[in-house]
């Protein structure tokens, strides 16, 4: 698995209350989340991403009141018309 590594004040960690393994398990399921709300993956991969279960990234989706659907009702109806 490839690695990325960032480089941070000494009091990131402090100053956040978090142990670099907590803010590491943070920012993986915060770009997760970010990437998924603007369309970029899919629930699975975003929680993969995230190190979570699909059901456990959903509520957290739902914990930060991001929709878990991100389509558009333009898009529904338009699915809706060709299903129907």
């Amino acid at each position: 698995m490839p690695t990325v590594t960032f480089d941070l004040p000494a009091d990131v960690f402090s100053a956040l209350r978090r142990s670099p393994e907590e803010f590491q398990r943070e920012m993986r399921l915060a770009a997760a989340i970010h990437w998924y709300s603007q369309g970029e993956i899919s629930q699975g991969k975003a929680a993969e991403i995230g190190g979570v279960t699909r059901a456990a990234f959903l509520e957290e989706l739902f914990r930060r009141r991001i929709p878990a659907l991100q389509t558009s009702t333009e898009e529904l109806r338009q699915e809706l018309a060709r299903d129907g």
